[in-house]
């Protein structure tokens, strides 16, 4: 798979989101999970995203375990900051979570390591600034931060370098256009996509909140786009979106990607617990898009033609992101 930078880390341009395994979407199978893992190194992704908080430090043990004997093979991320007990930026925290990441992952080193969330009772500048002594103690290479904003990304990048930001973005969620991709570009900051196939809607698989179970995403935090009306609204715009994939030979799943992709800097992180998805999302990598088939995609979908937020209204009053 092509290759793309991150800071001073080489990584294949689409990375595997981990979360999937863990948590979010449904029960997953450890042994499958384990395969799978395996099988996207064999494949050419050499970039796996997770964080403490996936299942509950699960995501971070099932990875230590299946990938034990193949450190050497991966870039490896994971995220601080966002626990069962809710978001904590303090500088000790961050210490003692590095060092419980550690021991799960199996690993003496974090090669990216996330602020999942910006602490408002902590100054960024002192949550970056506990990070930085642990890249100054050898135990991470590189830091990044998730969703925030302008002013956080500045302040956060005053203190130490940020070799990467993490944000929903897709065809769907469009905030990292309203301002933070032009400070990434300034600032040298790579932007990684989360959720870059609007949490299976652009893959044509996705159902309403009706036929999901209570506790995926998608019925919780996630709901507003796939309430059945707001479903079914939005789903009209995968018929001439299908079109398109076919016109270019790809996979709908493909198509979405491989839009993050024509941004030579972006990193999409799609998440799944599927071997075949994880098959499939691989394949975008290789898929080229004209200017022409990128102007119609920006048309077709975007947060106008869309129904509904991203988040219910509770988290999006709470997202440091939304204020870009």
């Amino acid at each position: 798979m092509q290759q793309r930078t991150i800071g001073s880390l080489k990584v294949s341009a689409i990375g595997l989101g981990c979360m999937n395994m863990s948590s979010g979407y449904g029960p997953a199978d450890d042994k499958e999970s384990t395969q799978l893992l395996n099988e996207a190194l064999d494949v050419g992704y050499t970039f796996l995203d997770t964080a403490q908080v996936y299942g509950f430090g699960h995501n971070e043990e099932l990875i230590g375990k299946a990938l034990s004997t193949r450190r050497n093979d991966y870039v490896l991320a994971t995220k601080c900051g966002l626990s069962k007990a809710g978001i904590n930026g303090d500088p000790a925290g961050i210490m003692q979570s590095c060092e419980d990441s550690l021991t799960r992952l199996k690993t003496d080193v974090i090669d990216l390591y996330y602020l999942h969330r910006v602490d408002p009772n902590t100054p960024i500048e002192d949550s970056v600034g506990a990070m930085a002594k642990l890249v100054e103690q050898g135990k991470v290479r590189e830091i990044g931060l998730s969703e925030v904003c302008s002013e956080n990304l500045r302040r956060a990048h005053a203190v130490h370098p940020i070799a990467a930001l993490q944000s929903e973005y897709s065809l769907w969620s469009r905030t990292p256009e309203r301002g933070i991709l032009d400070v990434c570009a300034e600032l040298g900051v790579t932007m990684v996509p989360f959720s870059p196939l609007a949490r299976a809607f652009l893959t044509g698989k996705s159902t309403d909140v009706t036929q999901l179970a209570d506790n995926d995403l998608r019925c919780t935090i996630a709901r507003p786009r796939f309430e059945p009306d707001a479903f079914k609204k939005n789903s009209e715009l995968l018929v001439p979106f299908a079109d398109i994939a076919q016109q270019n030979n790809c996979s709908m799943a493909q198509l979405a990607l491989a839009w993050l992709l024509h941004r030579q800097h972006d990193v999409p992180i799609p998440g799944t617990k599927h071997i075949s998805y994880m098959k499939e999302n691989a394949g975008a990598a290789d898929v080229v898009l004209s200017t022409e088939t990128i102007a119609t995609l920006n048309e077709l979908i975007n947060e106008n033609t869309v129904v509904g937020n991203r988040y219910e209204d509770k988290r999006m009053a709470e997202a440091d992101a939304e204020r870009d």
